[in-house]
């Protein structure tokens, strides 16, 4: 047994989006003592990528006295399973597309101290709760906007996890039913196709070749094009920038309101880039969230951006989830 399991001061969080992996080394307080980040999709394989991140992490963990000072690690990943520790066909990670048991290949490479995984999106709501706006809310939404959209369901204070561990993928409920885009997962017309940030660069993409409007966005080139071009374009007044991101706000207010009828939320919470654009992007959220939820759910919910800033929601998230493993480091 390994009595001085209790005394450690840290943990490590993980925010493995899609795009970029982000880890910190954190204490009780959620005061984030070190940062270092890797590059999601610059892997063949997930043996690959836990080498590239342990090599990283070594380097912070040595700033911090060493791992026999880290208490256990969290993961934020998508398609996470929590019961399992696994990604499990991650559509937007390219070593990710079978089940990877990344809790324990972690774990083996860090000297067996425990690991726990869970949906991204799942880390940022309990960072939020921790930490954010949503402290002191029982019953809210957090959805994130970043290579996908994801979202963490918190009802009575507690993370919704099914009976499976992959309850809460709210990205993936079907928005268009006819002609919709294929996205990610397989399907078409999901939720994620239209309103992820490179669903947003794609609607630029169809408008621009659809028409011929003058915009900023055309001194581009078009397969080129991110949601960081269209907010950029929209904070200079550009028309059809703006057009994009008030569709793209439609689409996601509609959803919220279907979404409220089995929750009844106090707030839904957005996190991730396209949120810099504030009343933008939540206006157009907060009018068709209006136009469209039913008359009981009406004016009662708060549409609110994370109170964090980067990626420490799901990096605070992720360390959360490590303080609270019970089980003693081997």
């Amino acid at each position: 047994m390994n009595t001085q399991t209790t005394i450690k001061p840290y943990v490590i969080g993980l925010d493995l989006g899609g795009t970029n992996s982000v880890f910190g080394i954190v204490d009780s307080r959620g005061d984030i003592k070190a940062t270092t980040a890797i590059k999601t999709q610059g892997y063949e394989n997930a043996d690959d990528y836990v080498n590239a991140a342990v090599e990283a992490l070594q380097i912070i963990i040595d700033q911090v006295g060493g791992i026999d000072n880290i208490k256990a690690m969290g993961i934020g990943a998508p398609n996470a399973n929590y019961y399992k520790g696994t990604i499990e066909h991650a559509p937007n990670i390219k070593w990710g597309k079978s089940i990877v048991p990344l809790a324990d290949m972690f774990s083996k490479r860090l000297n067996n101290i425990p690991v726990a995984i869970t949906n991204d999106a799942n880390a940022a709501a309990i960072g939020e709760m921790a930490y954010g706006v949503a402290r002191g809310m029982k019953n809210f939404i957090m959805i994130t906007l970043g290579t996908g959209v994801g979202s963490g369901i918190v009802v009575n204070g507690q993370l919704v996890y099914g009976s499976d561990g992959f309850a809460g993928e709210l990205g993936h409920v079907t928005m268009v039913r006819e002609n919709g885009r294929t996205c990610g997962c397989g399907r078409t017309g999901c939720l994620e196709a239209y309103c992820s940030a490179t669903g947003v660069a794609r609607t630029a993409r169809e408008i621009l070749s659809s028409s011929n409007e003058p915009s900023l966005l055309r001194e581009l080139n078009p397969e080129n094009i991110t949601s960081l071009d269209v907010s950029v374009a929209v904070g200079k007044g550009d028309e059809l920038a703006l057009r994009i991101f008030e569709a793209t706000g439609k689409m996601l207010g509609e959803a919220c309101a279907d979404f409220a009828t089995f929750l009844s939320p106090e707030a839904f919470i957005f996190f991730g880039g396209l949120t810099k654009a504030g009343d933008l992007i939540m206006e157009p959220i907060r009018k068709a969230y209006e136009s469209h939820v039913m008359n009981v759910f009406k004016g009662k919910a708060q549409f609110l951006v994370s109170g964090l800033d980067g990626a420490s929601a799901a990096v605070l998230g992720a360390s959360a989830i490590g303080w609270d493993i019970n089980r003693e480091s081997k």
